[in-house]
């Protein structure tokens, strides 16, 4: 086998567990008419997700140096199959709580692996293609699980969609080709004794991990805010073509952005981000499904496609040998943003109205841009005195 399908088949393996994340999405209504609850309680099930990412990107960051990288990628996949099966046979908001910690957990296992294991599957020390295979194949897939299920409720309503199924046997597929692949980690040496491993920070993973922070809190706005404020105009059916579009379109721009320098690459996304996140507060706001679609579309261009492919680029070129506990730094900020602003969000939409959220996680989003702009300079400081140190030496 060549070394050409094993990036093959680990992409696909990526691109399933992603596609679980968001796969019950437009389920989220249903789930909550289910059971009774608002607005506030599908976002708390939501950021449930988070619980499960924080505490292993904490402390397992670097799993798969001791127990291998093919190992933590099946683990990964086991954990969205066993998610999937659990919302398919218990359709509740209480289900979705345990399946989104649950996903969080393998997600969270696949972000700090992924990249280092692609590396190694490519042989090869250009890091720019192994990270453009991995943003490619987990941004497809983060938007793939919405729109398959959309697609699935537009033949027939219930809350047991054929996409579902579907993903199932995916996943058995993908652990199929994983068994396939080769194990890397062990040519690995000088590693320390205990398996707990943190997250690796330096100057460049936070600032990456920051933009991508204020991206991801606009893409939970888009899955688990404003599907239910959709569902208030009647328009509840579109939200999984909104979500699919706040996420997989930004693989259009990502051949773009690859030419870019990573930190030009994320300036450039949050730029577009600030006039995407106003066109999506007013399109929601006033039932306008044209315009938050279009605003969807920027929104995943500068995401997915500009900071998120920016981000992993400069983190991975920052990190030298700690690629993996770069990785689970770096995600482990989105992660905040992905469930933090949302919750916050969620509760402002249950006490004083959806303008007002929309309002407050506006403010939120400038000041994050303007303190990014502002400390730039600082990262361009750290390059300009690392480049120096390595010529002197």
């Amino acid at each position: 086998m060549t070394t050409k399908k094993y990036n093959k088949y680990l992409a696909f393996a990526l691109c399933v567990i992603t596609t679980s994340v968001n796969i019950q999405g437009p389920l989220y209504a249903v789930y909550a008419h289910n059971d009774g609850y608002g607005v506030l309680a599908t976002t708390i099930a939501f950021s449930f997700y988070v619980l499960g990412v924080i505490p292993v990107l904490l402390a397992f960051g670097g799993l798969s140096d001791r127990i291998g990288r093919r190992k933590t990628i099946l683990i990964a996949l086991a954990l969205s199959i066993t998610a999937t099966a659990l919302m398919l046979f218990y359709p509740y908001t209480r289900a979705l709580a345990v399946a989104r910690f649950i996903l969080g957990v393998g997600t969270a296992l696949m972000a700090a692996t992924a990249t280092a294991y692609m590396i190694e599957l490519l042989g090869s020390s250009d890091t720019m293609r192994a990270t453009a295979w991995v943003t490619a194949s987990t941004t497809i897939g983060f938007g793939l699980g919405p729109v398959l299920t959309t697609v699935s409720l537009m033949f027939y309503e219930t809350d047991q969609p054929a996409s579902f199924f579907l993903l199932l046997a995916s996943g058995i597929f993908a652990m199929f080709l994983l068994y396939q692949l080769p194990e890397t980690a062990p040519k690995r040496t000088n590693l320390p004794t205990s398996m707990l491993r943190l997250p690796y920070f330096n100057r460049e993973v936070v600032w990456y991990g920051s933009g991508i922070l204020i991206c991801w809190a606009t893409t939970g706005l888009v899955l688990s805010v404003i599907p239910s404020v959709l569902a208030t105009h009647g328009l509840a059916k579109y939200a999984g073509i909104s979500s699919m579009l706040a996420i997989s379109c930004g693989l259009i721009v990502q051949p773009i952005a690859r030419k870019l320098d990573p930190q030009v690459s994320s300036k450039l996304g949050l730029l577009i981000l600030l006039p995407a996140y106003a066109l999506l507060a007013w399109g929601t706001l006033n039932a306008n499904l044209p315009v938050i679609l279009l605003a969807a579309f920027l929104a995943s261009s500068s995401c997915y496609g500009f900071v998120y492919l920016g981000g992993m680029l400069g983190v991975a070129r920052s990190a030298g040998n700690e690629q993996a506990r770069a990785s689970a730094g770096y995600f482990l900020m989105a992660y905040i943003g992905l469930s933090v602003p949302v919750i916050f969000t969620g509760l402002i939409v249950d006490r004083y109205g959806a303008a007002t959220a929309f309002y407050a996680f506006g403010v939120f989003s400038l000041v994050g841009v303007i303190v990014l702009f502002a400390s730039q300079s600082i990262l361009k400081t750290e390059r300009k005195s690392n480049f120096a140190m390595r010529n002197f030496t």
